[in-house]
């Protein structure tokens, strides 16, 4: 019987994107899944604030709140199955942010929240303000970039491609 609710349990987890797949090799994915069972000590497939405890103790840090864990399992914004463990890792070490981060990075340039900011001002503003980007930078931001005819960057679309990557890249 508990046999059949840990498989119930298994098909309800919500699933990350699989393209977070072709962002590692083989062998990283299989490193990552080894660290993944060794994390998951209940082996149901999915990390749980008490896998995590019992992690940490193995380890001998013994005095970890629970509202750590509990941060470190609000990144998931879900259940932590290997497809997210795998995706979480994957920002971390691609250095991208969550979609949510970068969409709100681009609200100060879309007042009305429109969902667009102009590509012309978008390239001044790439290219004289903070890290500034050359010429070349920027036309490979916006190569990727969804541009209406109106010369509009669709930033809702671009922050989906950063973080899931672009569809016509797998084709």
């Amino acid at each position: 019987m508990a046999s059949k609710k840990a498989a119930a349990k298994r098909r309800n987890v919500q699933r990350g994107s699989s393209n977070v797949f072709s962002m590692f090799e083989q062998s990283q994915i299989q490193e990552f899944k080894e660290a993944f069972g060794c994390i998951d000590q209940d082996r149901d497939g999915v990390i749980k604030k008490s896998d995590l405890k019992e992690t940490y103790a193995q380890l001998g840090k013994l005095n970890v709140s629970d509202e750590e864990l509990e941060s470190m399992l609000a990144e998931g914004k879900g259940p932590i199955n290997f497809t997210v463990f795998l995706t979480l890792f994957g920002e971390k070490l691609n250095g991208t942010d969550p979609e949510e981060t970068i969409l709100a990075a681009f609200k100060p340039f879309d007042p009305n929240a429109t969902g667009f900011v102009n590509k012309d001002e978008f390239r001044r503003l790439l290219m004289t303000q903070a890290d500034k980007f050359t010429a070349d930078e920027v036309e490979q931001a916006f190569a990727v970039a969804p541009i209406d005819v109106a010369g509009n960057i669709d930033y809702k679309s671009l922050c989906y491609i950063i973080t899931h990557g672009d569809e016509k890249e797998e084709s």
